[in-house]
């Protein structure tokens, strides 16, 4: 089969297409024939070898992926048969994605309706439950001011929705006139572009007041100017990334003295439950099969272009999802 190997740490073009055997499922797997392929951008990072330790020691070369979506191919021995055909979500243990055939643990499959196309499916799947795990960590309320910064990415487009349906304010953060239109059509309730001179003012007022809520994938000087936006005594800011390469830096006596609430959050602690997790995809599914929330699918690359997909990435032109389409 095709598959796309990393054999060296260091740009996207040490990304290249292969033919390599096909993997066989063991007891307590399945194969999975990929309809398409999340990439993440942990992945750009793990690729340009400053996120090494998320290989868990694997030496290269090594092939990359860990969301996909397909149909289910063969059962390990003693498997379920009945489970051959069948539409899924999975998740590998974070390697063997980049293929046209994965083997993934039986209890990663999801199943997925036929009110959904499986590369909408897979746009909606991890970000899905980071989105809702995000509203909760922040304790968001109908009439809060809410700020996204990054918000026309993959998720971002999902949390503008998700709170628009909680019922909150939303200023969406994001750069270039043509991400600030798709955020638009997402009902976002006002738009700014981060990279223009005195944007936080144009935000705050935007909004008509400081932000109840700060959602922070960026940190750096960004995520320092959203912190500055966070109305005193009431203000949360919850951080779950630095895509600019620098975290957010916070004093802790600035957190006192103006009486706000800094939250860091992992999406892994939502998939370490397996159960609750399995919720919340199915729940962002049926949601999206009855048109109430859309999945935002901004590039679909060949498997054999991924070394594309990478690079549109970290040059900071990509919306919504991008998938590798084998």
């Amino acid at each position: 089969m095709h598959a796309v190997v990393l054999h060296e740490f260091g740009p996207p073009a040490h990304l290249r297409i292969a033919d390599v055997p096909t993997p066989r499922p063991t007891a307590g797997e399945v194969a999975v024939r990929m309809a398409a392929i999340g990439v993440q951008f942990l992945e750009t990072q793990v690729r340009a070898g400053t996120m090494r330790g998320a290989l868990g020691g694997a030496p290269l070369p090594v092939i990359l992926g860990k969301e996909i979506a397909g149909l289910v191919a063969e059962v390990g021995p003693g498997g379920d048969t009945a489970l051959i055909g069948a539409r899924v979500l999975a998740s590998t243990t974070g390697l063997g994605g980049y293929a046209e055939t994965a083997v993934v643990p039986t209890g990663s499959l999801i199943p997925v309706g036929d009110g959904i196309d499986l590369p909408e499916a897979v746009a909606l799947y991890r970000y899905g439950v980071t989105a809702q795990g995000l509203i909760s960590a922040a304790r968001v309320s109908a009439g809060d001011r809410v700020l996204v910064l990054a918000a026309a990415g993959a998720v971002g487009t999902v949390l503008v929705q998700l709170l628009k349906r909680a019922g909150a304010t939303v200023v969406a953060a994001a750069r270039g006139e043509h991400k600030l239109a798709l955020l638009g059509k997402l009902r976002a309730d006002h738009v700014v572009d981060y990279t223009l001179p005195g944007w936080t003012t144009q935000a705050r007022d935007a909004a008509g007041a400081s932000m109840d809520v700060v959602f922070d994938h960026v940190g750096g000087a960004l995520g320092r100017e959203s912190f500055d936006l966070l109305t005193p005594g009431t203000g949360r800011q919850i951080t779950f990334g630095f895509s600019s390469g620098t975290p957010l830096e916070v004093r802790p006596m600035e957190l006192l003295g103006r009486g706000l609430t800094l939250t860091g959050f992992s999406a892994g602690l939502l998939w370490s439950r397996p159960a609750l997790a399995r919720d919340l995809v199915t729940e962002v599914l049926e949601l999206a099969a009855a048109g109430q929330l859309t999945p935002v699918i901004g590039q679909r690359f060949p498997l054999e272009r991924a070394a594309d997909a990478h690079a549109a990435i970290e040059a900071r032109g990509t919306v919504g999802k991008t998938l590798l389409i084998p």
